[in-house]
């Protein structure tokens, strides 16, 4: 089972894929049908890993609109033929930046600073081979 922080890494590193195509800009969101079911995905990726974060981690921070990304996440599941592209792309370009700060701004107990592990970085290669144990 994974704890809140792998759950908070997990919503920065679907943020940070996010960005990584949105920042080629609208028109091409727009007219990139692939582009548009990356971004979808990583949406409900986010919304998911939101809804795993326990309630009482939630109330910690009640700045992080958990309720809406889960809402978003069942949206986009399954009511994907009611999805509005120009929403999605307002969110992208104006939600995500706040969100991805507030989650950056998160903490640790008892740590003084966030540990670099738990703000956004380059997303871990899928391909990647497993350590035996």
């Amino acid at each position: 089972m994974r704890d809140p922080w792998e759950r908070i890494q997990d919503m920065l590193e679907a943020i940070h894929r996010i960005e990584k195509y949105s920042s080629r800009g609208r028109k091409v969101f727009d007219s990139d049908e692939l582009i548009q079911i990356y971004i979808l995905h990583y949406l409900q990726v986010l919304g998911e890993a939101a809804y795993k974060v326990p309630q009482d981690f939630r109330k910690k921070y009640p700045e992080i609109p958990w309720g809406s990304l889960q809402s978003l996440r069942h949206i986009l599941v399954h009511d994907y033929f009611q999805v509005d592209l120009k929403v999605v792309w307002g969110m992208v370009e104006k939600d995500l930046p706040d969100l991805k700060g507030k989650l950056q701004d998160i903490q640790l107990p008892g740590a003084q600073e966030t540990p670099g592990v738990y703000k956004a970085r380059k997303p871990r290669s899928i391909s990647r081979k497993r350590k035996k144990k």
